[in-house]
């Protein structure tokens, strides 16, 4: 089976020259990479991407910048292979990612999304492990080994604390062709991943280290966090989720949904950074994201 590798690019030459070499390292050979520029202003990275002498990997620049969620379905819609990956432009496969995750798939042959384990670097690719990552930790499916969940009990999960990391991921590519939400660039990964577990579909999640996920302070996540604009979406989310799984008779992944404690510490974890910066917005939105307060408008269940 081949692996559509799907690299969206906006971002850093040396982070991104790193994470294309990662790809063609790879041990497995069964892999396509096509890279989507979204309109970077230094044209050098694309220069060095179209001139690379391998028939495995494609170069296409936007005529326009889409932003994540429309470039990501950009990317998504020119891959043919049943599985795909959205690789960040900073981030690091090791030379087994391919192989490992082809086993995973043969294992799991009904697996909707599958995530290997990863290890998370900073900016200068140095281990790191910062209190988000410790949180993942602990909220991720207990266990050891390949294992798999679906329904309420992986919806539960993922509304707890999103403990995935999109770009390691590996989709059933089908699945995505409804297209990633343009209106929640910061959390369109978790609003498929619920759409996915709600419908029946699995993630499977392994340990072994076949990945490295680039934390750093540029990130989208990292730039809306004081200013409060992250918690909005993820007060629309949580709104959603509460309401469809309800709907299911889901009763336990409402309640977490209405509750979203993690998302809530993770806002009051950001309300100083918007008090010293005299965001009053931003420290505004956070505040009625930390008590809880309901956003009047969702997208109702269907």
């Amino acid at each position: 089976m081949t692996l559509d590798i799907l690299m969206p690019f906006y971002g850093r030459f040396d982070h991104f020259r790193i994470a294309v070499e990662s790809v063609r390292a790879q041990n497995s050979a069964d892999w396509r990479l096509t890279i989507v520029d979204d309109v970077y202003p230094d044209l050098a990275p694309g220069r060095w991407a179209a001139a690379l002498d391998d028939l495995r990997i494609s170069y296409v620049r936007n005529t326009e910048n889409l932003r994540p969620s429309r470039n990501y379905n950009k990317s998504v819609s020119l891959a043919s292979s049943d599985f795909v990956v959205l690789m960040g432009c900073d981030d690091v496969m090791l030379p087994g990612y391919v192989s490992r995750v082809t086993e995973l798939i043969a294992q799991f042959p009904d697996a909707s999304v599958v995530q290997p384990g990863v290890r998370v670097i900073d900016e200068n690719g140095h281990a790191s492990n910062p209190l988000a990552d410790r949180v993942k930790r602990w909220y991720r499916l207990p266990g050891s080994g390949p294992r798999s969940a679906s329904g309420e009990t992986l919806a539960i999960s993922l509304l707890r604390g999103n403990w995935t990391y999109f770009p390691s991921l590996a989709w059933r590519r089908e699945l995505l062709q409804a297209g990633f939400r343009t209106d929640l660039d910061v959390v369109q990964d978790l609003a498929m991943l619920f759409d996915i577990a709600s419908a029946g579909g699995t993630l499977v999640l392994d340990d072994e280290v076949v990945f490295e996920y680039r934390r750093h302070g540029t990130s989208v996540s990292a730039v809306t966090g004081f200013d409060g604009s992250k918690f909005i979406q993820e007060n629309t989310l949580f709104a959603e989720a509460a309401s469809i799984s309800t709907g299911l008779g889901w009763k336990r992944a409402a309640r977490v949904a209405r509750r979203h404690l993690a998302s809530r510490l993770n806002a009051a974890s950001e309300l100083p950074g918007a008090i010293r910066s005299r965001n009053t917005v931003g420290r505004s939105t956070l505040t009625r994201h930390i008590l809880g307060l309901p956003y009047k408008t969702f997208r109702p269940a269907p």
